[in-house]
C-alpha cells in the first residue's frame, strides 16, 4: 500500500510502500499520479534503479526525451543521462551543471515536459551535511496569488520558449559544455505555449512561463513583453512559493515540470562528488483522454 506523507511545504511528499525496480499496477499508479498533481515533487527513499528499470519506471508517464549532444547517455540504456561532477582519467562521467538556474524542462518542446525522474547515487557532502539541494516553485500557488485584473489581462496569450537561451546562458557563466552544432540547435527549435494552462491532473490554473526558456509574450510588443516577464519571474519567484528538497542517496525523485519551476543548487566543490541517473518525460500522454485514472482526477479536485 502506498504510504504518502505531504512535507507539509508549498510542495512535497515521501512516498513508501511500492518497490519502483517493479513493474506499477494500475492502483499503484494512479495513486502517484494523484500524489503528483496534489504535492508536485515526490520523494521516494531507499529507490536505486539500475537503468533499464528507471526507464521502465519513467516511460510509464510518457515518452523519454534523449540527450541534444547524445553525450552522457548510459550505454546500454541511452533514455537515461548522467548528470555529475566525477572526472575520471581527465574524462566527465556526466554533465556537471544541468539544471542550474530556474526553469521549467522541456518547456522549449512543441510536446513540452511532463516530469522528471531523478535518481541520487552520490549526493555531495561536507562536514556530515548534503549539497547539491535542488529547489522547487509551486506554478498552481503562483498563478492563484496573482493579481486578477493581471490574470484577465495575459488569458489567451502565448509566450515563445526557446532552448538556447538557457544553453547560451550557460556557457556565459563559464559552462564546460561547449556550444551548440547548427544540427543540434535545428534540432530545439523554439516553441509557443499559452501563459495559463489548465493542468491535465489538478484541472486548476497553473502559470507556465520560466525565466530560463521564455524569451517574448508573443501578444504585447517588445518593451512591453520585456516588462510583463520581468513581473511573472520575479512572482513566481516569491519566498512564499519555493520548496528545497535536501537529497539523500538513493532518492528517487519525481517532479511535475506542467505545475513547478526548478533550479539545483552548484553549492558544491570538485572534490564533493555528485552523481544523478535522469530521465526527462513528454507529456505526449498525460493530455491525452483516459491517461490520468478517474480516481485520480477526483481526488485532485
Amino acid at each position: 500500500m502506498l504510504d504518502i506523507r505531504p512535507t507539509g511545504d508549498v510542495l512535497g511528499a515521501t512516498v513508501t510502500g511500492i518497490d519502483l525496480s517493479r513493474p506499477m499496477s494500475e492502483p499503484d499508479f494512479a495513486g502517484i499520479l494523484r500524489a503528483l498533481g496534489a504535492h508536485g515533487v515526490l520523494r521516494f527513499p531507499e529507490q536505486l534503479l539500475q537503468p533499464a528499470a528507471l526507464r521502465d519506471f519513467s516511460a510509464r508517464f510518457g515518452s523519454i526525451q534523449y540527450s541534444v549532444t547524445g553525450k552522457f547517455q548510459d550505454p546500454e540504456v541511452p533514455e537515461v543521462g548522467t548528470l555529475s561532477n566525477i572526472v575520471i582519467d581527465g574524462k566527465p562521467i556526466g554533465i556537471a551543471d544541468a539544471g542550474q538556474d530556474w526553469h521549467t524542462d522541456m518547456s522549449y518542446r512543441d510536446t513540452m515536459g511532463f516530469v522528471n525522474v531523478l535518481n541520487a547515487h552520490k549526493v555531495p557532502m561536507r562536514d556530515g551535511r548534503p549539497l547539491g539541494n535542488t529547489q522547487f516553485a509551486n506554478m498552481h500557488a503562483a498563478y492563484e496569488a496573482l493579481d486578477p485584473a493581471l490574470q484577465r489581462k495575459l488569458e489567451g496569450m502565448t509566450a515563445t520558449h526557446d532552448f538556447n537561451k538557457f544553453w547560451e546562458g550557460m556557457l556565459a557563466k563559464g559552462s564546460g559544455r561547449g556550444a551548440l552544432t547548427p544540427a543540434q540547435r535545428a534540432s530545439r527549435p523554439p516553441s509557443i505555449h499559452p501563459i495559463f494552462l489548465t493542468h491535465p491532473i489538478t484541472g486548476r490554473r497553473v502559470l507556465y512561463c520560466n525565466p530560463g526558456y521564455a524569451v517574448r509574450i508573443n501578444e504585447l510588443d517588445e518593451a512591453e513583453s520585456a516588462r510583463m516577464l520581468d513581473l511573472l519571474f520575479a512572482h513566481q519567484l516569491e519566498d512564499r512559493f519555493i520548496y528545497n528538497h535536501v537529497w539523500a542517496e538513493r532518492d528517487l525523485l519525481i517532479w511535475d515540470n506542467i505545475g513547478t519551476l526548478h533550479n539545483a543548487l552548484p553549492d558544491y566543490r570538485a572534490d564533493e562528488p555528485r552523481l544523478m541517473k535522469r530521465c526527462q518525460v513528454m507529456a505526449d500522454r498525460v493530455f491525452q483522454p483516459g491517461f490520468v485514472p478517474q480516481a485520480a482526477l477526483a481526488a485532485a479536485e
